[in-house]
């Protein structure tokens, strides 16, 4: 069996911020040439003739060059491509903010409706893309990321040789997350609470929903004031499970406000409503630096607009 290998650098630039894509071969299988196995993994979605009409074009590139139609198949190896652009991404009309930067991470205040990363439709339209194109970042990567409709603090790692210190923050928690919400205000709903139970998210499903088991999601609920029915609420996560501050809120009864999908699923406008963000906000981020052992805190300058403004808010 062939050894699995570090992929190699791409030979290929990003294109808008973006990287190409990166395809390792898999260490066993049926097939003759490099063509029959991308066939197999993309045709149906690029439509027929399309993988073979790239090969002769010579779009797929391995480490020594571009994959010829009748390239042996070799268990391990590397292919890059870049996908064919779709139609124009609607402009996020929100600037994406920094809030600091230096040799190593770059902390940016996210938009509301701009994705942190590319997914699905978003691709130049994220806050990666934008910033490697702004700030001439090429590597730079996210150490986390935050929901598409939520705005607030995000950390990125400017030096691919830290990456791994501070995504591993997150990974065991040692990143403190606090996070701004606007609901309703109901006297009844005891606060403050923490909310724990085992959430679950399904490919292809667009909500979270909680299942009967060990808890695998936590958050801190706290009312920070109230007026005119609505209440400004700061959230803790101690996990981060996908929605998990939205499902939890809407478990206590208080969906925060611009929710598309919780407590009830909502249909896609086309184009989105800019008027009407989602009301949740990543206040603040602290940590203990990996590298220097400084301590580092990071608060959004962003407000919520029903707060702020709730006459104005979805008006």
């Amino acid at each position: 069996m062939a050894r699995r290998t570090p992929a190699p650098p791409s030979p290929l630039p990003q294109r808008d911020g973006i990287d190409p894509v990166h395809v390792r071969l898999p260490l066993e299988g049926p097939w003759p040439t490099v063509a029959a196995y991308l066939e197999e993994r993309y045709g149906t979605a690029a439509g027929p003739g399309r993988i073979a009409a790239m090969l002769d074009a010579g779009e797929f590139v391995g480490p020594d060059g571009p994959v010829t139609p009748d390239a042996p198949y070799r268990p391990g190896g590397h292919v890059w491509f870049h996908r064919e652009p779709g139609p124009p991404e609607p402009r996020v009309p929100f600037p994406v903010e920094v809030l600091y930067r230096d040799e190593r991470i770059v902390v940016a205040d996210k938009p509301h409706f701009l994705a942190t990363t590319p997914r699905g439709s978003h691709a130049t339209e994220t806050a990666l893309a934008r910033l490697r194109r702004d700030l001439d970042l090429p590597r730079l990567s996210p150490a986390h990321r935050l929901d598409r409709l939520t705005a607030g603090v995000v950390l990125f790692v400017a030096d691919p040789a830290r990456r791994g210190a501070y995504q591993g923050l997150f990974e065991r928690r040692e990143a403190v997350k606090t996070y701004e919400a606007i609901a309703r205000h109901d006297p009844a709903v005891s606060l403050p609470t923490t909310v724990r139970n085992r959430l679950v998210k399904d490919h292809g499903r667009l909500d979270a929903y909680e299942v009967p088991g060990e808890p695998n999601a936590e958050s801190r609920v706290e009312l920070v004031e109230a007026r005119d029915g609505l209440g400004r609420y700061r959230l803790a996560p101690r996990t981060g499970r996908t929605h998990q501050l939205r499902v939890h809120m809407n478990g206590l009864g208080l969906p925060i406000l611009g929710d598309p999908i919780y407590p009830a699923l909502l249909p896609e406008q086309d184009p989105e409503d800019y008027r009407r963000p989602l009301q949740l906000l990543a206040r603040s981020l602290e940590f203990t630096d990996p590298v220097d052992g400084g301590e580092r805190r990071f608060v959004s300058r962003r407000e919520l607009a029903a707060w702020v403004d709730p006459d104005g808010w979805g008006a």
